[in-house]
């Protein structure tokens, strides 16, 4: 008898940040069983075109049914009509999904890339997709495999390593998705991407047939999970698979600060709810005040002058209110704050 499944959580959660944008979602399933973006905080100012930026919230979500029903729960407790995700999530996935509502869309692309996952990786088993949503490709019960021998080659698989993504991915190739050409019996060669593992904590093991291992994972944007597990179960000659997985981290926003669809309509029902700053999600970049006249010449699409080298910065007011985003630009009269995204006048900032 196949191995039975272990009972997967019933939430995920999720965080938004200040604007909103949308990324393409795995269509290995249709719209409505994919993982939906749950609302988290929503923005209680105006809308957009009154308005220089939105706020970030979290949130959380059951299993992969729900990402379009939360994106637009999203839209309707804010009262606007463009709400994305920073970083998709497999359809069997749960855990943190930031979600960004209006011209905050324009800020996620400048998130932190950091993310964190529990794992639980079933051995003597391979599928299709790398995990149990596939097709069973071979089974056989491993009794003996213990965690002594799983632990011993963890190191291979930390720091900047190759990887080969899953068949059933999103990667484009040809022009093609792979998941579309997998779907069609299009034999194509995977593409080699190099990713970053940070940590793989080791929580739990456990033996029997088909036994399980507990993983923590910290590591940078583009990483499968999927193929981790898959990996794994190759180098230890038993196949492998990813049996459950929760984000528990992502872009700066933690899982224990996430709310769920319930949580959140129950606030916003309350006038309990409120976003969280782009501040608060951007501080890892340096911020730039400039006076009142500078700032709405920056507004205005004009060239300012800085300092020095200041990389991916925040533009702000004297008054500390985020105008926007700049790139420092060398020239041969200096450094210059390009403009990125510009959130609004300095007018409205101050309305």
């Amino acid at each position: 008898m196949p191995p039975r499944e272990r009972d997967r959580p019933h939430h995920t959660r999720f965080l938004i940040r200040s604007e909103l944008f949308h990324l393409p979602t795995d269509p290995r399933t249709d719209a409505r069983s994919r993982v939906s973006t749950t609302r988290s905080r929503v923005s209680t100012h105006p809308t957009p075109d009154t308005q220089p930026c939105k706020d970030f919230s979290t949130s959380t979500n059951p299993l992969a049914s729900r990402l379009t029903t939360a994106w637009r729960e999203c839209g309707d407790c804010s009262n606007v009509k463009r709400v994305g995700h920073a970083g998709t999530l497999d359809p069997a996935a749960t855990g943190v999904l930031p979600i960004a509502i209006g011209s905050a869309t324009r800020l996620l692309q400048f998130l932190q890339s950091d993310k964190a996952y529990r794992a639980t990786i079933r051995f003597g088993l391979v599928t299709a997709t790398d995990d149990l949503e596939g097709e069973v490709l071979h089974q056989a019960a491993v009794p003996t495999l213990d965690r002594t021998a799983v632990e011993a080659l963890i190191p291979q698989f930390l720091g900047s390593i190759a990887q080969i993504p899953p068949r059933y991915s999103a990667i484009q190739v040809q022009g093609k998705r792979l998941y579309d050409l997998a779907r069609s019996g299009v034999e194509v060669e995977v593409p080699i991407r190099t990713v970053r593992i940070d940590a793989i904590d080791i929580q739990a093991w456990h033996p029997g047939d088909f036994p399980e291992l507990e993983v923590d994972i910290a590591c940078g944007a583009g990483t499968y999970i999927r193929s981790i597990a898959r990996d794994l179960g190759d180098l230890l000659g038993t196949g492998g698979t990813l049996a459950a997985l929760i984000r528990t981290r992502s872009s700066g926003f933690d899982l224990a600060d996430s709310l769920t669809l319930e949580e959140l309509s129950d606030r916003v029902a309350q006038n309990l709810w409120h976003p969280i700053s782009p501040d608060a999600i951007l501080n890892h970049l340096p911020i730039v005040t400039l006076e009142t006249e500078t700032a709405k010449r920056w507004c205005q699409g004009q060239k300012i002058g800085c300092s020095h080298d200041m990389g991916v910065c925040r533009v702000a007011d004297q008054e500390g209110r985020l105008l926007g985003i700049a790139k420092a630009i060398a020239t041969e009269n200096g450094w210059l704050l390009r403009q990125q995204v510009v959130l609004s006048s300095i007018e409205q900032s101050q309305s």
